[in-house]
């Protein structure tokens, strides 16, 4: 099967896998009113053997990393088979997985020996009230226990994902800094997205990453080049500084210039697109390993309908009715 490639001759090394929709965190920003089921059970996500065909389908197809999401992901009791199972293919040599860091002391080291690489924890804030105000979870000690955990395990590299919000963590940039000054942490500010519920919290605290660029390039700070699978982040570095600073901006211009991610939704759909309207069902071809190359093709067919660029900047969040599904 030839690398998985669209009309625009971008190619797609990278796949995020949504395992489930539960969170039990209640983010501002994402599902302030907590997790609502919406007429779906956790029996209704793709189960391991699914999990095992979708992700062998995109290996064969060229795909090289795969980011598990949800939701929370380790909200799925057989989250640590998951990893293992996704790591029977060879071609993927990343595992990541996003997570809000709950589970991750007391699971990380289990991760890594089934064959995670890449680790993303979700960090609004260092101050642990404001952090509570944020996620609606007193967890903030834990998910630094859970940080530090994930160094101990063998990880030589932690991501932070913190969406950058006016007035909530947008001028605590010099605390971020100091934390990450000693420290083998890539932080990642997130501009906050409008969805199709977040409008009022969308106009009362966007702030474009451009100032927390600014600030970077002012203090010696250089961006870095960027894989062919890595994510969107734009990454910079200092020479004083053991962690790094990424910064993912959706409403720059040629954002999607550059896009390399496919996603595949915890119920079996193929997005093409974060901000698209539809969702392309490949569950009807999980059911068994003889339907891997109808699989693919469906997958190819699809990327000829992907198109160039998203509509954020006319207001269009397509299906994205909160962030819960943008999993970091």
């Amino acid at each position: 099967m030839p690398q998985f490639t669209d009309a625009y001759a971008r190619s797609f090394y990278y796949l995020r896998l949504s395992v489930t929709d539960v969170c039990n965190f209640r983010c501002t920003y994402c599902l302030p009113d907590g997790y609502k089921p919406n007429g779906t059970h956790n029996k209704s996500f793709l189960s391991l053997d699914e999990i095992r065909r979708v992700t062998r389908a995109f290996a064969a197809a060229g795909t090289e990393k795969v980011r598990l999401t949800g939701g929370e992901p380790s909200m799925r009791r057989d989250f640590t088979d998951i990893i293992a199972a996704v790591r029977e293919n060879a071609a993927i040599r990343q595992i990541a997985v996003t997570t809000n860091g709950y589970r991750l002391a007391r699971d990380v080291r289990a991760w890594r020996d089934a064959g995670l690489t890449n680790i993303n924890v979700s960090v609004d804030s260092l101050d642990a009230r404001q952090f509570h105000a944020i996620t609606g979870q007193d967890k903030f000690a834990e998910v630094m226990a859970g940080i530090d955990a994930a160094f101990e395990a063998g990880f030589e590299k932690v991501k932070i994902n913190s969406v950058l919000m006016r007035d909530l963590n947008s001028h605590s940039l010099s605390t971020f800094l100091d934390w990450i000054r000693t420290r083998p942490i890539q932080l990642r500010f997130i501009e906050l997205m409008e969805t199709g519920e977040g409008g009022d919290l969308f106009r009362r605290h966007h702030i474009s990453g451009e100032v927390i660029r600014d600030q970077l390039l002012m203090q010696g700070w250089q961006r870095q080049p960027r894989g062919r699978s890595d994510g969107p982040a734009q990454v910079f570095r200092h020479p004083d500084y053991q962690g790094e600073v990424g910064l993912i901006m959706p409403y720059e211009k040629d954002f999607c210039a550059s896009c390399n991610r496919l996603r595949v939704s915890a119920i079996g759909n193929l997005h093409l697109c974060l901000f698209g309207d539809n969702g392309v069902p490949l569950r009807d071809l999980l059911a068994s390993d003889a339907q891997q190359n109808e699989l693919q093709e469906r997958i190819a067919h699809s990327l000829g309908q992907k198109k160039q660029t998203h509509f954020l900047h006319q207001g269009n969040t397509g299906i994205t009715q909160n962030l819960s599904f943008i999993g970091g």
